[in-house]
């Protein structure tokens, strides 16, 4: 029998060595037609600590590492972390640039 593997978000760093991942699922009502989402929380073990938030990670059932955690981390399909790193850093500089140009007029600094 395989495994069951999901795709998700890491949402938070739960402790050492665990992260929580969000999976979230459109879904379509049967009667009514109408698309919502639906999210899961599901508490992962990560044996190296690489994941971080933001990540899009697979994890697969595994077997019990605590009383909540039963799955564990396979691979991370993609960094979300560098992506909010690196446009952090670009405002930081904007702001700098900004702030280098900018003087008081002469009204303000008289009062």
């Amino acid at each position: 029998m395989s495994k069951r593997t999901l795709t998700g978000v890491v949402s938070s760093i739960a402790g050492n060595k665990t992260i929580v991942v969000t999976r979230t699922v459109r879904k379509t009502h049967p009667l009514y037609g109408k698309r919502y989402t639906t999210s899961r929380k599901f508490h992962a073990h990560d044996e190296a600590n690489d994941a971080k938030g933001g990540d899009t990670v697979v994890i697969e059932e595994s077997k019990p590492y605590s009383r909540t955690v039963v799955w564990s981390m396979k691979q991370i399909l993609s960094r979300g972390h560098e992506k909010l790193e690196i446009k952090q850093s670009e405002l930081e500089q904007e702001l700098e640039a900004g702030a280098e140009g900018h003087t008081k007029p002469e009204s303000e600094e008289e009062a």
